[in-house]
């Protein structure tokens, strides 16, 4: 038989009190605790806890209460699984020449860099960052972020479509630099009203 909303209450408070001081409460400790009107009542709800196997008791000692394997079991089958935080893979971006940036509902799991939820991977495709150690096949951790600085390695958007993975550089022309780390490619001249800056990479992650 399943507790009811009241059983289910003395029990917590049992659980907890003995948890927190290493012995079981009297009668009057869980009358005061659970607002209830007389030591009868408790002594009523303990008889049905005890039929119901959730706690057991030794006649012969005081503060004789204990919560039974039953309950535990229960409580533990409610609480849900803990999975390692994940940070969603939202598709691939060039290391190359720009390419499309398609979603991908795929998720990686980084339990020591997920410690923000404007946190993203995406995995690199292209040569064009393999001076800073970056290559094909590498995941790159990202901040959503519009504000960086000369230098960064950005996820940048070009005319609202394609992605690439570049560093960061304001031009005294007006015009944005996207600069590969590769000295066999050419960097990528943009207009700053035809670019969106999606974030900056934090990190780089490499399966071997």
């Amino acid at each position: 038989m399943a507790l009811t909303r009241r059983q289910k209450e003395v029990m917590d408070f049992l659980s907890n009190f003995i948890a927190n001081k290493g012995y079981s409460p009297s009668y009057e400790e869980i009358a005061s605790g659970l607002g209830l009107a007389s030591l009868a009542t408790v002594h009523k709800h303990i008889q049905a806890l005890e039929a119901k196997q959730y706690l057991r008791r030794s006649y012969n000692h005081s503060r004789s209460l204990e919560v039974a394997e039953r309950f535990v079991t229960e409580e533990q089958s409610r609480r849900p699984e803990s999975s390692p935080p994940s940070i969603p893979l939202l598709g691939r971006i060039a290391a190359g020449s720009p390419v499309e940036a398609i979603a991908d509902p795929e998720a990686l799991h980084f339990s020591d860099f997920a410690k923000h939820e404007d946190t993203f991977a995406l995995e690199v495709r292209g040569e064009s960052m393999i001076e800073d150690h970056i290559c094909s096949g590498d995941y790159v951790l990202a901040e959503r972020t519009d504000s960086v600085k000369n230098g960064d390695i950005v996820v940048a958007l070009i005319n609202g479509s394609e992605a690439t993975l570049k560093r960061y550089y304001q031009e005294p022309d007006g015009r944005v630099r996207l600069q590969p780390a590769n000295a066999a490619m050419d960097p990528i001249f943009v207009d700053p009203a035809s670019l969106n800056i999606q974030g900056r990479v934090l990190a780089v992650m490499r399966k071997y």
